[in-house]
């Protein structure tokens, strides 16, 4: 399983009906099977989500955050991992608003190191 506690990860790609940016910093935490990360920068002032590592170690999660429009949104996503050669996390992402908007989109965030 892939421990992803402690790990940083940043947007690499989205969708244009996405928020997040590669000014967007998230930060992992895990427990168990429970993943939670917290996520601010670029058009993000304050987010958090929260989920579960499925046991293929992909993640299912919810995520709230209030923008710089002062906007509360929020949505689901599902994360499919790929480990990079040089051992870095890039998670392939399926998310979708839950807010009037109600769009789906894909992004792909990778994880940094330092």
């Amino acid at each position: 399983m892939i421990n992803y506690n402690g790990r940083n990860f940043v947007s690499i790609e989205n969708t244009e009906n996405g928020e997040v940016s590669s000014q967007t910093l998230f930060k992992y935490k895990q427990k168990g099977h429970i993943i939670s990360a917290t996520y601010s920068g670029g058009e993000i002032i304050q987010g958090t989500l929260i989920g579960v590592v499925q046991d293929d170690c992909s993640l299912e999660f919810r995520y709230n955050h209030v923008n710089n429009k002062n906007e509360i949104r929020g949505g689901k996503c599902v994360s499919i991992p790929k480990i990079l050669p040089d051992g870095r996390i890039r998670l392939y992402e399926k998310w979708r608003w839950l807010d009037a908007e109600n769009t789906e989109g894909s992004s792909i965030i990778e994880e940094v190191v330092g």
